[in-house]
Parts: structure tokens; C-alpha cells; sequence
């Protein structure tokens, strides 16, 4: 259907070229013509001539180098924002008269003339893609260019919209998938690396192992996030077992244990469109109808800022401010882990009763510039609700578990009757949801238990 629907578009645009002169192509590698394009598709009022014109930008946006790209983006942030005159007129006649009417019209002139533009490209064949494929150029070079955040944020508005739960799919992911999606499985794992095809299989084809991806119509077979999961009987520990070749699947009838141990993003372009929280809440109910037996639903996941944060928390005198604080005769210790992880090598195991209570305290009470949980994994599930459940020594000895945290990981449990009261209590005052041992931790550490807790 959507291959059909596609070529009905492309179709409509190719029909479109031939109602337009499209002259100086050869102008096309210098970008000088792109905003007389752009105007043009603003002004256009055609369909046809629309989807033509704007296919028209993204095949000479394509053909763009990276510094002639950066103009074109440029110009975009600088000639197709707010138009100030426009607007300042809404406002004023908004003030004198404030009615429905005139507050729609103040709307309508403040919004960025380049998000019209936006909806209007992505009328073009392959739209949506080009236009997430054009914002993935747009963060790859936000750092060098502030000016163009205001346009990242209209970016991220538009897709929001576009990319709601109303109009995502659900899919499990098989060794029947189309051997084109399941490339893209490979290419996108971004916590724990497939090696190959056979590693692939191996988490996909048992009949204890699951991966289910969320899908959109408008982008053929590419996933914007998976999640692969692991049936067990027991809470998993460490990455090593889930993961091991040599391993005996189980019968997932018998299975009481749902591991979600990893979750990818699949689309840069998407960034800040959230879709993690649908996708596990709707797991857990695709499981739990066909796995009854299921009783307890967790992660498996990894502390990936942790060892950097204890890095300078170690470079600290005892005098700095904060709620951690690492003692002297602690120091030198810390300071072999930290070399260790260097060279990827484990920490010594008289460690674990230091380093696992530094990372309870860490994810209680660590917060960033926004007040919020320091560890972005850790953003992500205690903001969909989940229960900071255990925090697990010696979980994952590869290169980059070691390099991140020591090879610590952690349980967040997902109980599907407190969801939704984690989840507020996160919300409206930075509440975490923490299991009693976690707080036990965190008091070998003199961090108060002023949390939430949870059986």
C-alpha cells in the first residue's frame, strides 16, 4: 500500500515537470537557486506543480556538497523564519480586539514560514524521508551553528505531529522479515553489537527470544525503534548469559520473566520524537495476551554516563559541594578502575560494594541543568514509569560496558498496575521509583531514602 501510494505521488510530480521550466540545472552544485525554489513552492498553488517543485529541491539538495548543504540550511534559518512586520501587525490587532478570530490570525503569522514549507516538501515522493534524511545534516552541524536551533525546533514540532502513536506500527521482527529490514537490524543495534547473521538469528529465532519494531507509512521497511527481548524464567543479572551462543532456549510458555535489553533508535533525523514508551507499554500488552505465564516485566540496561560523572567526581577535593562524595581511602581504588577501564579490563571485585553503591546514589540523586536524571537511559525509563530495581556487579565485561560503567547494569521493572502513578509522580516533581535495596545502596553513600519507594 504504501509503495502504491508512493508511486501515485510520483506520478503526480513527474506530470508536474512537465508544467514547469526547470532552466539552469547546472547552477545546482552551487545552491544559488534553491531559494527561488523554495519561494516558489510557497507561492505554488497547483498540486501537481507543488509536488514537482519540491521534488524538484530535494534531487538539488542531494546533489550538494556538505559546505554548499550548510548554505542552503542557512538560508533557511535566516530568510524563512517569522516574518517580524507580519506578525507584530497580528499581535497589535489581537491586542485592540482579542477574540477567537484574531487569536488564530496571531498563530498563523507568528509561525515560521519554513514550517509551511516543511509540509509542502514533504508532498514530494519519499517526502518524509528526505526531510528527516535533510535534519540529520541540520544536527550533524548544529554544533557549529547555533543559528539554526529555532529551525531543529520546528523540525522537531513538525515531527512530533507526523510521527504521533496514531499512525506507528507494531511489528515483530522474524527470520521470515524481509532480508532489507533485517540489514537495518544489524546496521542500527546500538547497545549491544550483532555481529553477524548468525548472531542475529540467534536473537530472533528462538522461540524464546523476541524483537519487535515500530514502523511508519510513509518510510518503507525502516524502522524508527526496536526493542529485543529476552523470555527467561529468572530476572537476568548480566548481558553474558542472554547473549551466549551456546545457550538452551526455553519453552516461552513456561517463561515468567519479559528482559527488554535493548532498545535502538533507528533515525537521527527523529531525534527528540519520542516513541520508546509506546513501544514497551504496547510489548507488554502484545506479550502478555500471548504469554499468560508472564508475570514480571524488566530491562536489562546499561549506566552509560556513569563512569565519566565518578571520573570527575574523583578529580573533586573532599571540600566541592554535592550530595556524593568519593573518601581518601577510597581514592586510590577509584583511581585503578578508572585506569582499568582504559585499557578495558575489569575492576578489581573488593570494588563492587563501593562502585555499586556510588551508582545507586548516582541515579537517585545525580540531575542535569533541567533537573533531571543525570543517566539518560535512566531518563528514559523512570520518565515511562519503571521502577529502578536492582543494580547488578560484573554484568557486562565487553569494551564498551566496561568503558561506560565498570560493567555495571541495571533492572528498572515495568508493574503495569503502577505505571501510570510512577510516571506522574516523576512527572510533576522528579519523583524516582526505587526498590528498597537500591536504597540501601545509596545510604552506604549517606544519601538520604527521601525517594519514592516501591516494593
Amino acid at each position: 500500500m504504501t509503495s502504491f501510494f508512493n508511486d501515485i505521488l510520483t506520478t503526480i510530480a513527474e506530470r508536474g515537470r512537465a508544467l514547469i521550466d526547470f532552466s539552469g540545472r547546472e547552477r545546482a552544485a552551487r545552491g544559488g537557486d534553491l531559494t527561488e525554489l523554495f519561494e516558489a513552492l510557497l507561492s505554488e498553488r497547483g498540486e501537481a506543480s507543488g509536488m514537482a517543485i519540491a521534488q524538484e529541491i530535494f534531487e538539488r539538495y542531494d546533489a550538494l556538497d556538505e559546505d554548499a548543504r550548510h548554505q542552503a540550511l542557512d538560508v533557511l534559518a535566516s530568510a524563512f523564519g517569522v516574518d517580524l512586520e507580519v506578525s507584530r501587525a497580528a499581535a497589535e490587532t489581537f491586542l485592540d480586539a482579542p477574540d477567537d478570530a484574531t487569536g488564530r490570525a496571531l498563530n498563523i503569522a507568528s509561525e515560521p514560514r519554513r514550517q509551511e514549507l516543511f509540509r509542502r516538501l514533504n508532498l514530494a515522493p519519499d517526502g518524509t524521508a528526505r526531510l528527516v534524511a535533510m535534519r540529520e545534516d541540520l544536527i550533524d552541524g548544529l554544533g557549529g551553528h547555533p543559528q539554526w536551533r529555532p529551525m531543529d525546533a520546528d523540525f522537531a514540532h513538525l515531527f512530533s505531529s507526523w510521527f504521533n502513536r496514531g499512525f506507528l506500527v507494531l511489528r515483530r521482527i522474524d527470520w521470515q522479515t524481509p532480508a532489507a529490514i533485517l540489514e537495518k537490524i544489524i546496521r542500527y543495534e546500538a547497545v549491544h553489537e550483532i555481529a553477524d547473521w548468525d548472531d542475529l538469528r540467534r536473537r530472533i529465532d528462538p522461540p524464546d527470544r523476541r524483537l519487535y519494531a515500530f514502523f511508519h507509512p510513509r518510510l518503507v521497511d525502516e524502522p524508527l525503534i526496536f526493542v529485543e527481548v529476552a523470555l527467561t524464567g529468572d530476572i537476568p543479572a548480566a548481558i553474558g548469559p542472554v547473549l551466549a551462543d551456546d545457550r538452551e532456549p526455553i519453552d516461552p510458555r513456561t517463561a515468567t520473566v519479559a528482559t527488554f535489553y535493548s532498545i535502538s533508535n533507528c533515525q537521527r533525523g527523529l531525534k527528540g520524537v519520542t516513541f520508546g514508551s509506546f513501544l514497551i507499554k504496547q510489548v507488554v500488552a502484545e506479550l502478555s495476551r500471548e504469554l499468560p505465564s508472564l508475570r514480571t516485566f524488566v530491562t536489562l540496561s546499561p549506566i552509560p554516563s556513569f563512569a565519566d560523572w565518578l571520573a570527575g567526581l574523583a578529580g573533586q577535593d573532599d571540600e566541592a559541594e554535592g550530595e556524593v562524595a568519593i573518601g581518601e581511602s577510597e581514592r586510590a581504588s577509584i583511581a585503578d578502575a578508572l585506569a582499568a577501564r582504559e585499557d578495558a579490563r575489569s575492576p578489581d571485585a573488593g570494588l563492587e560494594t563501593s562502585l555499586t553503591q556510588l551508582a545507586a546514589a548516582y541515579l537517585l540523586t545525580e540531575r542535569d541543568r533541567r533537573a533531571r536524571p543525570r543517566d539518560p537511559v535512566a531518563r528514559f525509563h523512570l520518565g515511562n514509569g519503571a521502577i529502578l530495581d536492582r543494580v547488578n556487579w560484573a554484568a557486562d565485561d565487553s569494551p564498551r560496558g566496561l568503558g561506560q560503567s565498570f560493567g555495571l547494569m541495571v533492572n528498572y521493572r515495568y508493574e503495569p498496575d503502577e505505571i501510570e502513578a510512577n510516571h506522574e509522580a516523576y512527572a510533576h516533581d522528579g519523583t524516582v521509583a526505587a526498590a528498597p535495596r537500591v536504597h540501601r545502596l545509596a545510604r552506604g553513600r549517606g544519601v538520604a531514602r527521601r525517594e519514592r519507594t516501591t516494593a
